[in-house]
């Protein structure tokens, strides 16, 4: 065969950044180039073009990195964590105070124990109503069922989400709940188990999100409390995010995970609204594109 000569048409470079980008994206330049055999062009001798579609990306099913704005602390969150927190810390001095003018201490502080290991059996019962039942329309939950939606399937952006992002929310409830306790109320034993409580209650984000993270990066005490079982443990919560999915739904400190799962707890609350109800739990079903796992993809090009 006759090896024809070469006539060669450069092409256009192309240049084109998404609409929906995050700093660690790059831009991404791509050049082409073509030759094509023959004596002479049979039609048209413009250059051939080869163009870069990046634009026909959805940013609404791009990873949550790329909308990296709804990670970060607002002021209002900070507003509401501060609050929150404030009443929290009212509550325990009003009990210190209360159990030192009438040397009252164990009372106080077996109540604070019992409001510890509730917070945690709390964040299991609602945790499991949120991953189970209800979508984004649901009154109230819809925006929470959402995020734990979001959380399924992005596992790895809880560890990127700041603090008061993270926290505010349940900070918000808890203000609500605990300020008039504050102020109408002045027995240290109730003080003791609402104060301990509704810290745990706030913070408990924040335990799950070091649940999910590298145990190199975490601070040294906040290892030492999760393999003493104080928090919840990187081992026992990823067990969570492993078919069936039906397990390890408390994320404050864990103790009740085991106790919970054998026992059925769940699944037996799960069968009573079923026949009194006719819901079916998410659990039941085979797992969806919304709530299984997407990892992260880091760009090569920094």
């Amino acid at each position: 065969m006759a090896i024809l000569p070469h006539h060669k048409y450069p092409l256009r470079s192309l240049e084109h950044v998404p609409t929906c980008h995050h700093p660690s994206w790059s831009r991404a330049r791509v050049t082409c180039s073509a030759t094509t055999t023959g004596t002479k062009l049979r039609s048209n001798p413009d250059q051939l073009i080869i163009e870069l579609r990046l634009d026909q990306l959805s940013c609404r099913n791009a990873s949550p990195l790329l909308n990296y704005p709804n990670l970060l602390s607002t002021w209002s969150h900070r507003a509401w964590v501060s609050t929150g927190c404030t009443t929290v810390l009212i509550s325990l001095a009003k009990s210190m105070v209360a159990a030192a003018n009438s040397h009252i201490w164990l009372e106080p502080m077996s109540a604070g124990y019992i409001g510890y290991n509730l917070s945690d059996l709390g964040s299991g019962v609602y945790h499991w109503g949120i991953d189970n039942y209800g979508d984004t329309s649901t009154l109230i939950f819809g925006s929470q069922i959402e995020a734990f939606q979001g959380h399924h399937k992005w596992l790895w952006t809880i560890t990127r989400r700041q603090f008061a992002n993270n926290s505010h929310a349940l900070a918000r409830a808890i203000t609500f709940v605990v300020l008039p306790i504050d102020i109408l109320c002045d027995d240290p034993t109730l003080q003791g188990f609402v104060g301990v409580c509704s810290g745990c209650i706030i913070f408990s984000q924040q335990f799950h999100a070091w649940a999910h993270g590298t145990k190199s990066k975490l601070p040294t005490p906040v290892v030492a409390l999760q393999e003493a079982g104080v928090l919840v443990s990187r081992t026992q919560h990823s067990a969570h995010h492993r078919q069936p999915y039906n397990n390890n739904y408390c994320i404050m400190s864990g103790i009740w995970n085991e106790f919970l799962d054998k026992q059925k707890v769940f699944e037996a609350l799960e069968m009573v609204l079923f026949f009194k109800l006719g819901v079916r739990p998410r659990s039941w079903s085979e797992p969806i594109s919304d709530w299984t796992e997407e990892t992260e993809t880091p760009s090569p090009m920094h």
